[in-house]
């Protein structure tokens, strides 16, 4: 996992973040919810998701500033599936789900739950097109083959490369 300098990652009610994952700078993670992000996910530079947020329907007042009795706030997740990739200065609304390997253009905003192995972009996001799986599939098992040991354990680079003893 690499998670570049400046992000902001509030912890909320749960946060799983898998293998091989990128958080790019300037990417925001918050809302006291639940955020999940499987193996082989990237999420771009400037990007917004949101696990929860102010209801802003008037039942209640809004903002940081207010004590909680005062407050309406609306807790939920964000699930970012394998393979899911997020484009530069997205925005992800709570509730949503991301599904495997689809990929968000660029300036999109998801405010409902997007299908696997699909393109999605604008605002509000809506399918382009089909995103292929088969050679991402390949290239994970390969990937797997090459850093892991018949038990599922990860062998470390200088292992593999033959710098280290076993």
């Amino acid at each position: 996992m690499i998670i570049d300098d400046f992000v902001f990652l509030m912890a909320g009610q749960e946060t799983v973040i898998g293998s091989f994952v990128h958080l790019a700078s300037f990417s925001s993670f918050l809302g006291g919810g639940r955020l999940v992000i499987e193996d082989f996910a990237g999420v771009s530079s400037g990007c917004r998701i949101y696990t929860g947020t102010d209801d802003f329907s008037g039942e209640g007042l809004t903002g940081p500033t207010i004590p909680s009795p005062f407050r309406a706030v609306v807790r939920s997740f964000v699930h970012i599936g394998r393979h899911a990739v997020v484009g530069a200065n997205s925005v992800i609304l709570p509730g949503v789900t991301l599904g495997e390997g689809c990929a968000i253009g660029a300036n999109s905003l998801v405010n409902h739950d997007v299908e696997p192995w699909m393109v999605y972009a604008r605002v509000p996001a809506r399918p382009l097109r089909p995103r292929r799986s088969d050679r991402i599939k390949f290239l994970e098992a390969e990937l797997r083959k090459a850093c892991y040991d018949s038990q599922g354990r990860y062998i470390p680079k200088q292992r593999r490369l033959g710098l280290e003893e076993a």
